[in-house]
């Protein structure tokens, strides 16, 4: 159980820089009073603003620091769960948040947020909704019970009845299953995977080992036919240069004979030259017996001798003449002998360079296929190492599936808490369990206010009204003074349950302006009857600004404003 025992703040809303204080627990049921605007609804948001740093009313945390010194805003509260003592501390310019144990303040490395998620887990057990259901009941910004959502209803019950633990964790196991669905999505991948390199391993191995030999035999056959076609070329080639050599000896034997050629012609044509000026000569003095020139005569000797030795040089020469043709001939069949020899060398030397060059391509494939051995030889032992790793994969494959499995399993099993830990399992139970109290207890309340109806939750927290005159009414059909009561039944009921679990119980119970316009006279009465008798172990707190009730309580605590500030009358 939480027992508030003491707020205080200053520089709150319109409260100034000295400190207003109020004993939670000093009486049973206290009014407190003043004029609109004096600040007697100021506890309100000061409690809700120091436990969950957000004010009951809806006023933004700027506009909670007071206008006029616009600083030092401080908000303290001290409690106590069973032999513990607490107090919360928090401000505003500057900014403050602290926690103190039985006078320690704690650790204030965490974040803001971590120590009021902290705060409201571990040790009000609540957060605001639940607060304001339990320990609230507001006439203005309040919203009751009965106008929460869907959502926000269950998460009510949920505090009251201490099952939220199912929620938060229903929350760790969805997270676990979408983790675990990842890890088998990648597991599955992983299997597949592994699957793909079992069989190509397999089917390696499978062909080096069945493979492996043809391709040896098969591989030195092609050798063995290159290595005979290498020699026959090379016998070829020698056969060839022996035949350029035999060539190139008969060419020797007739080289020279483009030179001689040449001189030979040179001399022939000095022979033509010389006979034909002989025969010029010769047919000069056989025409003329007188000289042309200076018309004298020429001694008939003279011409006669000259005749005969024009005739003996024109023998001599043409006898030579014959000679040289003879010799030209020769010569001209000596250089045909060189031009053969020379075309069927270099037809020879022609023939070698393509067997050289089919000698070349025959030991590179030699020495290709003497690699490709040299490898599958390789493999064929080193066959152990593939087994080795085929083992491997298989082992991985084996632990993947042993791992996929396990995961599957644990995901099936989180699966059915899922289930069970769903709004429409465990935490249903629970709820409706307790439904047939929870409706009980609501409606004995509205009889004690006069008020005859027959109102009942259902387990998705839906009302069904009944009464004597009309069925099948709602919430919402009703007067707002009847909504008053109904609202009021709902806090006394969550409080008794609450009262039950020893959940979220407390002795505080706060009502703004209940009796200021919704409820009448005899409810008002009723009312009053109900927080002075059947409201038990709690300290009661009534805000109104309605006279003639001072006499009904056994305090009354005065808000007034003294120049723009509000301050307790004494």
């Amino acid at each position: 159980m939480i027992i508030f025992e003491k707020i205080r703040w200053k520089n709150f809303l319109s409260t100034g820089n000295h400190y207003i204080e109020i004993d939670l627990t000093q009486k049973d049921t206290t009014l407190i009073v003043g004029t609109n605007g004096a600040g007697k609804s100021t506890v309100l948001d000061a409690l809700t603003f120091s436990l969950f740093n957000k004010p009951f009313r809806k006023i933004s945390k700027g506009q909670l620091v007071n206008t006029v010194n616009e600083k030092d805003c401080k908000v303290e509260v001290e409690f106590s769960t069973g032999s513990t003592e607490w107090k919360v501390i928090r401000g505003i310019k500057p900014n403050s948040f602290e926690i103190h144990r039985n006078g320690t303040v704690l650790d204030q490395f965490s974040s803001a947020n971590d120590q009021q998620k902290w705060l409201e887990q571990n040790v009000l057990k609540m957060n605001y909704k639940s607060f304001t259901q339990i320990v609230i009941l507001g006439s203005s910004t309040f919203v009751p019970f009965m106008q929460l959502s869907a959502s926000n209803r269950r998460e009510v019950i949920e505090d009251l009845l201490d099952i939220k633990i199912f929620s938060s964790m229903n929350n760790l196991i969805k997270d676990k299953i979408r983790v675990l669905r990842e890890e088998i999505k990648t597991l599955s991948l992983k299997k597949e995977s592994l699957t793909d390199k079992v069989r190509m391993q397999e089917d390696f191995i499978n062909e080096i080992e069945s493979r492996g030999k043809e391709d040896i035999e098969d591989k030195n056959g092609k050798i063995k036919e290159l290595e005979v076609e290498v020699a026959t070329h090379m016998e070829m080639n020698t056969i060839k240069e022996c035949d350029i050599s035999d060539l190139i000896k008969k060419q020797e034997k007739v080289t020279g004979a483009t030179e001689k050629l040449r001189t030979l012609g040179g001399l022939k044509g000095k022979i033509s030259n010389k006979v034909s000026t002989i025969t010029k000569e010769h047919k000069f003095f056989t025409d003329n017996t007188v000289c042309p020139t200076c018309d004298q005569d020429i001694e008939e000797e003279f011409r006669i001798n000259r005749i005969k030795d024009a005739q003996n040089k024109a023998k001599e020469l043409q006898s030579g003449y014959k000679e040289l043709e003879e010799a030209i001939k020769n010569e001209e069949e000596r250089e045909h002998q060189f031009t053969a020899l020379s075309k069927e060398i270099t037809q020879l030397t022609h023939g070698i360079s393509k067997n050289n060059t089919r000698i070349s391509g025959c030991q590179r494939q030699i020495r290709d296929l003497e690699s490709e051995i040299q490898r599958i030889t390789e493999q064929l032992a080193n066959r152990n190492t593939e087994h080795d790793k085929l083992a491997t994969f298989k082992d991985n494959l084996t632990t993947t599936y042993d791992d996929l499995s396990s995961r599957k399993d644990t995901i099936n099993y989180h699966d059915f808490a899922y289930s069970l830990l769903k709004d429409g399992g465990v935490k249903s139970k629970i709820i409706k369990k307790y439904l047939p109290l929870i409706n009980q207890q609501v409606n004995r309340y509205l009889q004690m206010m006069d008020f005859y109806i027959n109102f009942t939750l259902d387990e998705e927290f839906n009302e069904t009204v009944q009464s004597p005159i009309h069925e099948d009414f709602s919430y919402a059909s009703f007067s707002e003074g009847e909504k008053m009561r109904i609202d009021l039944a709902l806090l006394f009921t969550w409080r008794e349950v609450a009262r039950m679990k020893n959940s979220v119980n407390t002795n505080l119970l706060i009502m703004d302006e209940v009796f200021d316009s919704s409820l009448d006279g005899m409810g008002t009465e009723e009312f009053l009857k109900i927080i002075r008798y059947v409201i038990k172990d709690a300290n009661i707190f009534v805000i109104s600004h309605k006279t003639g009730m001072e006499d009904k309580f056994e305090s009354m605590i005065k808000f007034e404003k003294v120049k723009g500030f509000s301050r307790m009358v004494d």
